[in-house]
């Protein structure tokens, strides 16, 4: 939970892509993500990486910001291509008995790797720059269902609800002797698994209790009613001058067609 809860740390930056408009953001970045996932090239690797380093350069977040969010679906990534190399293809690089690098495994294995971190870099800059009320709006100002958005917004609320309520049913088991000397070493008996089992089951209740306590107020307060078009920048905010805003949203759609087109001219080679 630490990720979410810092989630907009940087979120105050005056950067080119921070006082970029929502709206342009999304649909430029998300045109972006798309075309990297459609690349199935390695000569396109490289431009795509290079891409990537320069919206995240011109975004002004701290390599710190994307190390911190990489760490764990970097680790579930690796875990699943490193064994590419050893187990597809037929063109053999280097063998030792029974062990060998093959060079069609290897190459899949970097653009998997290319294609990961280019999209994610992509959805961390979007994440790291635009608050997160600000996306639900412009998600919705964009044609959204307002169901979705709606959805959208009261998941990631709940994400921090439910931290909170985990954090003190952990405290309070610890208080109580749970986790202590012999239970660290990870012997996981009937005993133990019976009192996580407990946790897991309590949470869920009392995550569904709320949601209902919160429904009915939202529904008491007006939700579900018309509401008056959504303004999608807020009072005070600094965005950039329009001309800014379309030519960075025109750099990223055409850099995006030039990487669709580029993927089919060469795969036709």
């Amino acid at each position: 939970m630490v990720i979410l809860t810092h989630q907009e740390a940087y979120i105050q930056l005056a950067s080119p892509i921070h006082r970029w408009l929502p709206q342009q953001k999304l649909i430029g970045l998300f045109a972006l993500m798309f075309a990297f996932a459609a690349v199935r090239q390695l000569a396109l690797l490289v431009p795509m990486l290079a891409v990537t380093a320069v919206l995240y350069g011109l975004s002004q977040l701290p390599i710190s910001f994307l190390g911190q969010r990489l760490r764990y679906p970097g680790m579930f990534i690796l875990a699943v291509v490193l064994v590419l190399p050893l187990a597809s293809g037929e063109t053999v690089l280097w063998q030792w008995g029974w062990l060998a690098v093959r060079q069609e495994g290897l190459q899949t294995m970097g653009l998997v790797l290319g294609r990961f971190l280019s999209i994610l870099t992509l959805g961390f800059i979007l994440l790291g720059t635009t608050p997160f009320l600000s996306l639900i709006k412009a998600m919705r100002s964009l044609g959204l269902p307002a169901i979705l958005t709606d959805m959208t917004l009261l998941s990631y609320r709940y994400l921090y609800e439910i931290a909170d309520t985990l954090a003190i049913m952990q405290q309070a088991m610890q208080l109580r002797g749970f986790g202590q000397t012999r239970q660290r070493r990870l012997r996981l008996d009937r005993r133990v698994l019976q009192q996580l089992a407990s946790l897991i089951g309590t949470l869920l209740i009392r995550s569904y209790e709320r949601s209902e306590r919160v429904y009915k107020a939202m529904r008491l307060r007006g939700y579900g009613r018309p509401q008056e078009p959504v303004k999608t920048v807020r009072a005070g905010q600094k965005r950039l001058p329009d001309k800014v805003g379309w030519a960075l949203t025109g750099a990223t759609l055409s850099l995006a067609v030039g990487f669709v087109v580029a993927e089919v001219a060469l795969s036709r080679l």
